[in-house]
């Protein structure tokens, strides 16, 4: 199983995991088709043009872990583009 499919997989799982990190995150969108463009701040947008689908989102801080209402909100993305 490749690094992408490992991650995939646990970025899907129900209910989600609470411990996904924002670097987990990254790694599976831009092995995903995703361009990673960088906003003011946290913010920071996740574009893949073949789909013409838009993550927007803020880096998680302090910590580095995704919240769940994020981790929901992004598996429906992954369904549409990653074949998850």
């Amino acid at each position: 199983m490749s690094k992408k499919e490992k991650l995939l997989k646990k970025f899907l799982e129900v209910p989600p995991k609470k411990d996904l990190t924002f670097e987990e995150l990254e790694t599976l969108l831009l092995s995903c088709g995703y361009r990673k463009l960088e906003g003011k701040g946290s913010a920071v947008k996740f574009f893949h043009e073949e789909q013409d689908n838009l993550i927007n989102l803020h880096k998680p801080h302090p910590s580095n872990i995704l919240k769940v209402y994020l981790i929901k909100q992004i598996q429906e993305k992954l369904k549409e583009v990653c074949n998850g």
